[in-house]
């Protein structure tokens, strides 16, 4: 299956896999840009019980277009670097959401 030339973009048997940097306790959710290898997202819940997690998992459900029960947090619960698999989607409609497709420099 063809990957992504984004690291923290990777498809997948079962979709892709997105290397994530949350900052929390922002005013709204949104997509900021790149953090080093990872995409970075502010998301406007605090890192408490949980919340940040599951409004991380609703922002990205809301952004590609696929049920929450498809966006699955696989690494990093507890940290701001997360490793999230989304279900029904490639890297090449991440790429477009996210508008990366579109990269200064040449770079997809």
């Amino acid at each position: 299956m063809p990957s992504s030339p984004f690291s923290h973009i990777q498809d997948c048997a079962d979709g892709v896999l997105l290397t994530i940097h949350v900052q929390p306790h922002a005013a709204h959710s949104h997509y900021v840009g790149l953090h080093g290898d990872a995409l970075k997202i502010r998301i406007a819940s605090p890192p408490v019980d949980g919340a940040a997690n599951e409004a991380l998992r609703r922002f990205l459900s809301e952004q590609l277009a696929v049920p929450m029960s498809q966006v699955t947090i696989k690494a990093g619960q507890g940290t701001r670097r997360k490793r999230v698999l989304v279900k029904g989607v490639n890297g090449g409609q991440v790429l477009g959401i996210f508008k990366l497709d579109k990269a200064p420099g040449g770079h997809p």
